[in-house]
C-alpha cells in the first residue's frame, strides 16, 4: 500500500498547536499541500477555497465546532460535498450529537486521538485517499 501522497491537498482543522504541526509537518513530508486551520470558521473558508482532497477534522474547535462544520461541508458546494473527512478527536463517539452527526454525514473514520500516532494517521490517509 505504497500510494502516493504527492500533491494532494490536505486541510487539517485543529486547535492543538502542537497536533496542527506534527501532523501538517509530516504530510508535508510525505508531499502533501497542506491547509492549516485552527478554527472552525478558518476551516470551513479554507475547505472552499480550497477543495482539498481530505480534511482531518477535530470537533472541539473555537467558533464553529467541528460538527457543523461536517454539517456545512456536506450541505455545501458540489467540489466539497463529498471529500472524505477524517475526525481525529478525543472526544469519544457515546454523545447522542456526535453518533446523529456520523449517521448523517459520513466521516470516513472516527479516530480518538489517545488511540493513534501520527504515523497511523498518515496510513488512514494513504489508505483513504487510495480510494478516490
Amino acid at each position: 500500500m505504497d500510494t502516493s501522497l504527492d500533491t494532494r491537498k490536505i486541510l487539517i482543522v485543529e486547535d492543538e498547536e502542537i497536533m496542527l504541526n506534527l501532523l501538517g509537518d509530516a504530510l508535508e513530508k510525505k508531499g502533501c499541500v497542506v491547509f492549516r486551520a485552527n478554527n472552525g470558521e478558518d476551516g470551513l473558508k479554507l475547505a472552499l477555497s480550497e477543495s482539498p482532497d481530505l480534511i482531518l477534522l477535530d470537533i472541539l474547535l473555537p467558533k464553529i465546532d467541528g460538527l457543523q462544520v461536517l454539517k456545512k461541508i456536506r450541505e455545501g458546494a458540489e467540489a466539497i460535498k463529498d471529500v472524505p473527512v477524517i475526525l481525529l478527536t478525543n472526544l469519544n463517539p457515546d454523545k447522542e450529537e456526535i453518533n446523529q452527526t456520523i449517521t448523517q454525514t459520513y466521516p470516513a473514520y472516527y479516530l480518538v486521538k489517545s488511540n493513534w500516532n501520527v504515523d497511523d494517521v498518515i496510513d488512514k490517509v494513504r489508505e483513504r485517499l487510495s480510494r478516490k
